[in-house]
């Protein structure tokens, strides 16, 4: 690894805050004491913090899922100088060139190849080849005048956010040191850390379900504690997707917050992947798994050729099942239109029976390929 020069002012900052969150919070904890009060500050500020990371440097400017009010877009820009993670154009720039470049030692600037420790902040602490390439990628966002506004003034919103904020909430409980310590000081360490995690942990713990073509991974535990970024895995594959809890149960925040944005005109233009894309990519991702570890191990080649034709089957059914599924949901639209004549009436029932059947057709058609993957491991052949 490359020995690139200390950055230090990255390196006292990052040394300095954690070695006096860990010593003075505590100290001061044990001699005066905290209330309720001053943990929801810092509970309240925690959110703010990490909402305006995930929902507005990272899904909004870095990947443009969704478009936002400027309102809501001045909100995450001082939200962001809070969490202090750099502004929108440095951010954005480096979280861009980890997508284009991921896994690439030389040109990911946080690569999770080179370890846990330069992932999750060594890349910060030194000024490392891979993270100095300018903003020749977030052209885009230098048109957006509250990104420029918050480069310009960066410093300043920084000390307001970090500094002023907590001492003022502090001031109107009538504790300031309580606020600076747990509003200003933990909180800027914790935060800071949870956001590093995805680009550490996230890439080296969890599930690979939709693609291993990255070190991405997906990880229920992560997403708890990051505001839902700790599916990491879907999000490699599917970027521009404003979601990363892609299912209903899936703990995300911050999809939640977005979409409800949406209701009042916050945030509009949501973008998302459609089941199909999903589903093509999770039966890639098996079959590619399943062939692998056949190479490796003695399967009889009845077993591969059964397993090729259940493969390409799934793949036709899924092909048909997306063609009909869509021309359905364009035949149900217009009956918001105007009166159907008979003919038209009647084709809409043909098609609606014929994508019931289709779609029956496809759960048929999953269940056999996870007996066939079951079947494979009871036999011991393949790995579960």
């Amino acid at each position: 690894m490359e020995k690139a020069p200390i950055n230090w002012t990255n390196m006292i900052l990052f040394s300095m805050t954690p070695a006096a969150a860990i010593t003075l919070v505590p100290l001061y904890g044990f001699f005066y004491g905290y209330d309720l009060y001053e943990w929801l500050v810092f509970i309240l500020l925690m959110g703010f913090c990490g909402m305006s990371i995930t929902a507005g440097y990272h899904r909004l400017w870095s990947h443009k899922t969704y478009t936002a009010h400027p309102l809501l877009r001045v909100l995450f820009a001082l939200g962001g100088a809070c969490a202090l993670q750099n502004d929108v154009l440095h951010w954005a720039s480096d979280h861009r060139r980890h997508h284009q470049f991921v896994d690439n030692n030389a040109r990911d600037p946080y690569s999770a190849g080179r370890g846990f420790w330069f992932s999750h902040i060594g890349w910060i602490l030194r000024n490392y080849s891979s993270g100095n390439n300018g903003f020749s990628n977030v052209k885009d966002l230098e048109k957006d005048p509250i990104v420029v506004w918050q480069h310009k003034n960066y410093l300043l919103l920084v000390l307001v956010m970090n500094i002023g904020l907590p001492a003022l909430l502090g001031l109107i409980h009538g504790d300031i040191i309580a606020g600076l310590l747990l509003g200003g000081l933990l909180r800027l360490v914790l935060s800071q850390h949870v956001t590093y995690l995805i680009n550490s942990l996230a890439h080296m713990w969890g599930r690979q379900p939709y693609s291993d073509a990255s070190s991405a991974r997906d990880n229920s535990l992560i997403a708890l504690i990051t505001f839902g970024e700790g599916y990491h895995n879907f999000h490699h594959t599917f970027q521009w997707d404003y979601r990363n809890g892609v299912r209903w149960w899936q703990f995300d925040p911050t999809k939640w917050m977005i979409r409800l944005c949406s209701f009042v005109g916050l945030t509009r233009d949501l973008k998302r992947s459609t089941l199909a894309q999903r589903e093509t990519a999770r039966l890639e991702m098996q079959y590619r798994r399943v062939t692998r570890n056949c190479e490796t191990l003695n399967i009889p080649e009845n077993w591969r050729l059964r397993l090729e034709q259940e493969y390409q089957q799934f793949q036709k059914t899924l092909q048909l099942w997306t063609e009909h599924r869509q021309a359905w949901y364009e035949s149900k639209e217009k009956q918001f239109q105007e009166t159907l004549s008979q003919w038209e009436q009647w084709e809409q029932l043909q098609l609606r029976d014929r994508y019931r059947e289709i779609q029956h057709k496809l759960k048929f058609q999953k269940r056999r390929w996870q007996q066939m993957l079951r079947n494979l491991r009871d036999q011991a052949m393949i790995p579960a």
